[in-house]
């Protein structure tokens, strides 16, 4: 028997505002979407904690024996820089400023997304599909919105008619934004005089000689709105109505709101059972902002490489720093929060290295089976990752107190104990066992002490080629090297 027959799980649901016991709508499977980067830079840190929450939260369903559908897509075309449908295509007006395809843009930026989601031990979705490769499936989604009357053609560009809508659905029932307070809040721009009224957002825009990206539609040559991508693609691979959509706050309104508009205007239904927003990531108490200088990305994060933080860090205690908040509450990331992380994270690998050697007793002193089911109590309210970790350390205390002789443990429960704590930690919180012979002392530490020193003297020599061969065959073989102004580490998957 799967194990979500016997575990109730509850999902706090932002369109009700409530926690909600969560029932699939069809027995056994999952399908969840997460709304992926736009990209058109190196993947925000604040993002990383997002896809980081909702990749716990996949991990989660499968380990309760789901059969999960999980969809990330990629935005490749379409997200103008204001939400108010004016300004340059984001990917558009970085190629524009490097002289280069737009696609050499997104071919790097999901390379590098991809690279540092596998550095923090990332499960891949099931599928990833991008804007640009759905494009004939939005011109009919757009097609339906009009033939049921919810949207207007104008110069080539088409809008989505919010006041329409409203009049027999609820604009902002996600956000609980009413349309009559925006409409009061809002200031009429320059160069909108092609939309009936501001509150409308772009299905699609026609595009100007000098746009590079354009696709032929019925309408115009031109490209989709960025709220819509997701409505196609989410609806193409886990149907007209689905279980999950993620993603961070910030995409609450207007993006989600405009998501479920589409798809109530173009098929008469909600698209959604339950709404998942992650929230925000702070540094040192204040916003993410490169404006500002207050900001670190996850390169110089892993590499010490900044002013920002005393030294590097590896990328499990980051995540192990994140998981212990819930992925609902804002994170604040400090200097002082990951080194107290970096302590408990080494004392949890340092527990789960003397599981096998518990001298083992006739009694327990420790309730196992109550400790394993707060462990599912835990994510079971609403995959309430800090309380987990708390329990988890109730049984850290524990075995090193069986070390110690204080206390006792039969050999039945040092198997529940040991299995129950790895799928906790290593399947579903996603951390990595990381060796912490970095210098000497094994065979294996000792071959890379050689092969690091061989690094270093490539990269003194300029022979950049070598150096970078050296690290990616590591990494092939599951061996993460981490640079540090304080010298060069690794770590084993």
């Amino acid at each position: 028997m799967s194990l979500y027959n016997t575990h109730q799980l509850k999902i706090y649901n932002t369109l009700s505002g409530e926690k909600e016991v969560f029932q699939p709508i069809t027995d056994g499977y999952v399908g969840m979407y997460v709304c992926g980067p736009t990209v058109y830079s190196n993947v925000h840190l604040g993002n990383v904690r997002t896809f980081m929450s909702f990749d716990m939260i996949f991990r989660y369903f499968k380990h309760l024996g789901y059969k999960v559908r999980y969809v990330r897509n990629i935005t490749d075309a379409g997200h103008l820089e204001n939400d108010a449908d004016v300004g340059e295509d984001k990917i558009t007006k970085k190629a524009r400023l490097e002289a280069i395809e737009p696609m050499e843009i997104v071919q790097r930026y999901t390379v590098d997304f991809h690279n540092v989601l596998n550095t923090f031990n990332f499960l891949p979705p099931s599928i990833e599909p991008t804007a640009t490769g759905h494009i004939i499936e939005q011109i009919e989604l757009i097609q339906s919105i009009i033939d049921n009357g919810f949207a207007y053609v104008v110069n080539g560009s088409v809008y989505f008619d919010v006041h329409k809508y409203n009049t027999t659905n609820e604009y902002g029932i996600l956000s609980k934004r009413k349309l009559e307070d925006l409409i009061h809040n809002t200031r009429a721009l320059d160069g909108q005089s092609d939309k009936k009224n501001p509150q409308d957002f772009a299905l699609w825009k026609k595009a100007e000689p000098t746009h590079i990206m354009r696709w032929p539609s019925p309408w115009s040559d031109g490209f989709p709105g960025w709220h819509l991508e997701c409505t196609a693609m989410s609806t193409k691979y886990l149907g007209d109505f689905f279980d999950i959509h993620g993603g961070g706050m910030d995409l609450k309104f207007p993006h989600h709101e405009c998501e479920i508009a589409q798809n109530q205007a173009a098929k008469g239904q909600a698209p959604v059972k339950y709404w998942m927003h992650a929230n925000m990531l702070e540094l040192n108490g204040a916003r993410m902002s490169k404006s500002t200088g207050n900001y670190i990305n996850p390169a110089e994060l892993l590499s010490g490489d900044n002013d920002i933080m005393s030294k590097a860090y590896n990328p499990s205690v980051i995540r192990f720093f994140m998981m212990q908040a819930s992925y609902r509450s804002v994170l604040d990331l400090t200097d002082p929060g990951l080194e107290a992380s970096e302590k408990g994270f080494q004392r949890l690998m340092e527990a789960l290295g003397l599981i096998d050697n518990l001298k083992t007793s006739t009694t327990s002193s420790f309730n196992i089976t109550d400790w394993k089911q707060r462990c599912y109590n835990a994510m079971n309210d609403d995959f309430n990752t800090p309380i987990l970790i708390a329990t988890l350390f109730e049984a850290v205390k524990f075995i090193n107190q069986v070390k110690d002789g204080s206390a006792s443990i039969t050999k039945e429960d040092v198997l529940i104990l040991k299995e129950t704590i790895e799928a906790f930690v290593f399947d579903i919180l996603g951390l990595v066992n990381v060796s912490k012979a970095s210098t000497g002392g094994d065979k294996l530490a000792s071959a890379m002490e050689l092969l690091i020193k061989l690094r270093k003297e490539a990269r003194l020599n300029k022979d950049f080629a070598l150096s970078d061969q050296i690290r990616d065959e590591l990494a092939e073989v599951g061996i993460q090297l981490n640079d540090s102004r304080e010298g060069t580490t690794f770590t084993t998957n």
